[in-house]
């Protein structure tokens, strides 16, 4: 199993899937480092070579990922509750950000359903 920025990713995968393994790493970007590594993209983990890993890991450790993005993220998410912005204070909430009506919607935001009783007359 191949170690690369303190994850393991799975040997039977294609390279490019298996990049994706690591928080940070989507897609293109994991396309992107395999051509910068002159790796194939349909070669699976288990066929790359050590020198292969070697250039790999070389070229991640340059990109922001795993705990230093998750860190970033997170204080910037902290600083948006700090100013009182609405984003942050929807984050304070646990509400949706971006516009989304949540009448009905939005229960992966919320939570599960809270039912409150009607008042007996």
């Amino acid at each position: 199993m191949a170690r690369i920025a303190g994850i393991d990713i799975p040997r039977n995968k294609r390279g490019v899937i298996a990049l994706t393994y690591v928080y940070g790493i989507g897609r293109s970007r994991a396309a992107d480092i395999l051509t910068q590594a002159s790796v194939s993209e349909d070669k699976r983990v288990q066929d790359w070579s050590d020198d292969e890993i070697t250039k790999i890991r070389e070229i991640i450790s340059g990109v922001r990922v795993e705990g230093e993005l998750r860190s970033e993220v997170t204080m910037n998410i902290k600083r948006l509750m700090d100013i009182g912005c609405t984003r942050g204070i929807r984050h304070r909430l646990g509400l949706p950000l971006r516009g989304q009506r949540t009448k009905n919607n939005s229960r992966t935001r919320k939570g599960k359903r809270k039912t409150v009783a009607n008042k007996k007359k």
